[in-house]
């Protein structure tokens, strides 16, 4: 996907959510119900707001799935391990634990059988249907089965099912079996078994197939065998935006500058991924950070593109800012600095010795919460860096455009 394809996309999307929270605060200043509000609690929206989004990001970042899987190999080359083959059964386990030890489920044995037996039965044909069908090469090569993740598929299935028989105790349930679902993902790219896309539309079809599979159950089974506990879903406008998300986006460079007298440095474009997180202490202020790991396609004097990629590691903390537009629509910013490290870097003609720096970052972002403890990011970061090379005294301008899911506390 070309550059400006994405950010068309990106500000399109943000354009026609600023309308629709717009619109939100004119129906509140009359008093009238939000549309936004009502869509929200319909049920068509709570079986999709997640799914749907993981889909079309999958399928989005398919052809920057090079960028992410260079991540992997620049930063865990030799990671080789098989928890991801447990793990994404653990939320189930935990599920009929739970169960069996007489804690008080949403649904009767039957109806949570009967509930999982069809969100399993959807998930494992359109898997492997794609599977087949699709005839994507893994990223080791070993077969030409990666579209989209099985792994990753399941483990998005068992953790929305615990969820939604469980979450009511704590939102604590549904926390720990979405990271335990989302550690699963990761270390199937981990382990080079699947690129980004696999994984992303893995987690969709998952959350998607156990909410049409509990859909079709409710059908059968109507009132019998279910207990309705309170919604949990509502907040106020003003509540406290604290967060934690998983940080993903892709690298827009914004210039290059001089190694040395004779190798001039451009990036072309990459990939970031890491960790954000703040705490806030009104609706308005809060304090935070970030950690970050990227990887960048570099051009060398204006024409050769090099084998290996520009890494850089950064640690950054500071102010987070945000005006609540309506319950659920936030805009955002930030105000950054921290500690960048770049490691080695080989060239085919000459090596640039490790470097660490100080660096400072900015951004904008639009934040739509889902529910009371889950939501999404639309967000462009500006980062200024210094030169990997002690003998420029350059900067490097870079802008980050991205996504993110998160949790609010």
């Amino acid at each position: 996907m070309k550059w400006h394809r994405f950010l068309t996309f990106s500000c399109s999307l943000c354009v026609a959510l600023s309308l629709t929270a717009q619109n939100d605060s004119i129906h509140l200043q009359h008093g009238k119900e939000k549309f936004i509000d009502r869509l929200a609690s319909s049920q068509a929206f709570r079986m999709t707001y997640i799914g749907v989004p993981l889909v079309a990001g999958g399928l989005l970042v398919k052809s920057e799935d090079d960028h992410f899987r260079s991540l992997r190999n620049d930063y865990l080359p030799q990671f080789r391990h098989h928890a991801d083959d447990y793990l994404q059964y653990l939320p189930a386990a935990v599920m009929l634990g739970m169960k069996i030890g007489g804690v008080e489920s949403r649904s009767s044995w039957g109806r949570m059988l009967a509930s999982d037996a069809f969100s399993a039965l959807l998930m494992g044909s359109v898997v492997n249907t794609l599977k087949q069908t699709t005839h994507v090469t893994r990223p080791d090569g070993s077969n030409s089965h990666s579209f989209p993740s099985g792994h990753t598929a399941t483990a998005f299935m068992t953790a929305t099912m615990l969820t939604k028989e469980y979450g009511h105790k704590s939102p604590w349930i549904g926390i720990g079996a979405y990271s335990v679902a989302t550690a699963t993902g990761l270390m199937r790219m981990a382990n080079n078994k699947h690129w980004l896309s696999d994984v992303l539309t893995g987690a969709g079809i998952g959350i998607l197939s156990t909410e049409t599979g509990y859909y079709l159950a409710d059908l059968i089974f109507k009132e019998k065998g279910i207990k309705h506990f309170a919604d949990y879903d509502t907040f106020d406008r003003w509540d406290n935006p604290s967060f934690l998300s998983l940080y993903v986006g892709f690298n827009i460079p914004l210039s290059g500058y001089d190694i040395d007298e004779q190798h001039e440095f451009s990036t072309s474009s990459g990939s970031t991924a890491g960790i954000e997180g703040a705490w806030f202490l009104n609706p308005y202020v809060g304090l935070g950070g970030r950690f970050t790991a990227s990887s960048t396609s570099v051009i060398v004097n204006n024409e050769k593109a090099e084998a290996n990629t520009f890494n850089a590691i950064s640690v950054c903390g500071g102010g987070y800012f945000s005006y609540p537009l309506s319950s659920r629509f936030l805009i955002g910013s930030k105000l950054l600095g921290g500690y960048v490290h770049y490691p080695q870097w080989q060239l085919s003609d000459m090596t640039v010795p490790r470097h660490d720096g100080f660096c400072v970052g900015s951004g904008v972002s639009l934040t739509f919460r889902a529910t009371e403890h889950y939501g999404m990011k639309l967000f462009l970061d500006y980062d200024l860096m210094p030169s990997h090379s002690k003998k420029s005294g350059e900067w490097m301008h870079t802008l980050v455009a991205g996504s993110s899911f998160m949790i609010s506390f």
